[in-house]
């Protein structure tokens, strides 16, 4: 029996009751293709998609959406050059594009955070998976050293630290993606009693902000800000080895995707 675009869109969302209003759609290519190779990244870049079609991908699997919005604004879109040049490539080479995004994060435990913690070798620190965040000891370390366990974990050039980074670590709280904001990070901060937030992305001007006032009334607390693709790309890496024993004779790639932001 052939494996459809449909088949593997169905096995995606098999684990979770269904979500109404989810940004989760094909956003390109029809259902009812054979699947014939398929390719995970994180962000559908002009890159990658060029890169599954080179590897005869006929599936691309994505976290993030085409159109550089959460719910596809067409009006962002509609008459665009640039976004015209990639549907243009899209079309031509007849591939399609699903988004698993609100499935994925809420199946459990969360394949983004468990991806990120097995890269990060942090299984064994877990306390507490709740459902959007992950509580973590990570007693006799300081900011400084945490800081670059991650970025040789993850292979990242640069991150972010708000705070004192000579602070010592007992308790740190992981919010992945665009969960770093101050409604969700400030309250989990002090309820769990946490002294170091590492998080995806957020407002700078929200919960970095709470952090700098923080440490200059002498409070033990800290913020690495890992970026948005840094903190969830592991997770679909972790995806795509899913997908490898899920469908043994189908080719499966994973297209990691660059840094978006240079230092200069």
């Amino acid at each position: 029996m052939p494996i459809t675009v449909q088949t593997i869109i169905d096995a995606l969302r098999s684990s979770v009751p269904p979500i109404p209003n989810t940004v989760d759609e094909l956003m390109a290519g029809q259902s009812n293709y054979e699947v014939t190779g398929i390719a995970v990244s994180f962000m559908p870049t002009q890159q990658a998609i060029e890169q599954a079609v080179a590897s005869g991908a006929n599936l691309l699997i994505t976290h993030e959406p085409l159109s550089y919005s959460h719910r596809h604004e067409e009006t962002l879109i509609a008459n665009d050059p640039v976004f015209a040049q990639k549907l243009k490539l899209i079309e031509e080479s007849g591939i399609a594009i699903f988004r698993y995004h609100d499935y994925c994060h809420r199946k459990q435990p969360d394949i983004i955070m468990t991806g990120l913690l097995s890269a990060l070798e942090w299984e064994s620190r877990l306390t507490d998976m709740l459902p959007i965040a992950a509580i973590l000891e990570l007693s006799s370390m300081t900011v400084t050293e945490i800081a670059a366990h991650v970025k040789q974990k993850l292979g990242m050039p640069f991150l972010r630290i708000t705070g004192d980074p000579s602070a010592p670590v007992s308790r740190a709280g992981i919010l992945v993606g665009y969960r770093g904001g101050a409604s969700t990070a400030i309250p989990f901060m002090r309820e769990h009693n946490l002294d170091l937030l590492i998080v995806g992305e957020g407002p700078e001007w929200e919960t970095p902000e709470y952090i700098r006032d923080a440490a200059h009334q002498g409070r033990a607390k800290a913020l690495l800000t890992l970026g948005h693709a840094e903190s969830e790309e592991p997770g679909m890496r972790a995806l795509s080895e899913e997908l490898k024993l899920l469908y043994p004779d189908v080719p499966v790639e994973f297209i990691p995707v660059q840094p978006i932001f240079q230092i200069v």
